[in-house]
């Protein structure tokens, strides 16, 4: 197929990558604008604009779709279909109806289950036991289309953010070219039950409630890691926990009740695994102990 790709982070280019090894014309790659980053605070692409780059691929990063002079340089691509990841615009009608077949998209989620923006972290975050990609062929509503394939993935207490997000990344790529490889495309409307909303992470709900049950801490953790990274105050600092696990404990909510970084919560106890204090590097607990101890009877807040 003749293909528009529209994304823009990381987990955009496994599909990039996957449509092209699968033999399709990627025509151009449409991305948000470079923003500064950096010490420097210089422009820097996205992901998919310098993977786009590195293949030859144009690339296009309008600021909006709305205007009938951007419309119609995407209608003159004569796309048969157009491959949406993450790419951060809405679009509009007359951009859903340009290419030939419509416009597919890749969803971290099992719709209409963590519609919208930050799903992969909401679904930890909520505990819930799975979650997955699917397929949609677009609408204007927010990820209200129908389902064109759909695949899951377990959920355990050892998942993150960032593992489940690398997952979903290849799962979602092989399911766009299993669809696309579809001589018709069949999709079914999203059931009208369990739609939720995955609203987009607040740095104001990264802190740590301890308050909460062990397994709900540990969801908040990992749901968060690595950014933007859930965190507490021990003894001045701010620390970043980046993994933990349930453990053996009781006390007073955020209390640590051994010295290997097991702090009790609400029900249970939690152990941290992996940390990080402002302005050094991600640790794990024995490293980070022999340069920052916590002895027994100290309180995380």
């Amino acid at each position: 197929m003749r293909l528009v790709f529209m994304g823009t982070p990381d987990f955009a280019v496994e599909t990039l990558k996957a449509l092209s090894h699968a033999g399709h014309t990627v025509a151009c790659a449409y991305s948000q604008p470079p923003r500064p980053a950096g010490r420097g605070m210089a422009e820097r692409p996205s992901p998919v604009h310098a993977f786009a780059a590195s293949q030859g691929i144009e690339v296009r990063t309008p600021v909006s779709l709305k205007s009938p002079e951007e419309q119609a340089r995407f209608a003159a691509v004569n796309a048969d279909a157009a491959v949406v990841v993450a790419y951060g615009l809405l679009l509009p009608k007359a951009i859903l109806d340009a290419p030939r077949m419509g416009c597919f998209n890749v969803h971290a989620s099992l719709l209409p289950r963590w519609r919208g923006a930050a799903p992969v972290q909401r679904a930890i975050m909520a505990g819930d036991a799975e979650t997955g990609v699917t397929i949609m062929r677009m609408e204007e509503g927010l990820d209200t289309g129908p389902m064109c394939r759909v695949g899951r993935i377990a959920i355990t207490p050892a998942t993150t953010a960032q593992s489940l997000h690398d997952e979903l990344a290849v799962l979602g790529a092989g399911l766009m070219v299993d669809v696309l490889g579809q001589q018709e495309i069949a999709c079914v409307p999203q059931p009208a039950a369990g739609v939720t909303y995955a609203r987009k992470i607040d740095k104001a709900e990264a802190r740590i409630d301890f308050t909460r049950s062990a397994q709900e801490v540990r969801n908040h953790i990992h749901g968060l890691s690595p950014f933007p990274g859930a965190w507490c105050e021990v003894n001045g600092a701010r620390l970043k926990v980046l993994l933990c696990e349930v453990a053996e404990g009781s006390g007073a909510p955020g209390t640590f009740v051994s010295d290997d970084l097991t702090a009790a919560c609400g029900s249970g106890a939690i152990r941290l695994l992996k940390l990080q204090r402002e302005g050094k590097g991600a640790m794990d607990a024995g490293e980070f102990l022999r340069g920052f101890p916590v002895p027994r009877g100290t309180v995380a807040r």
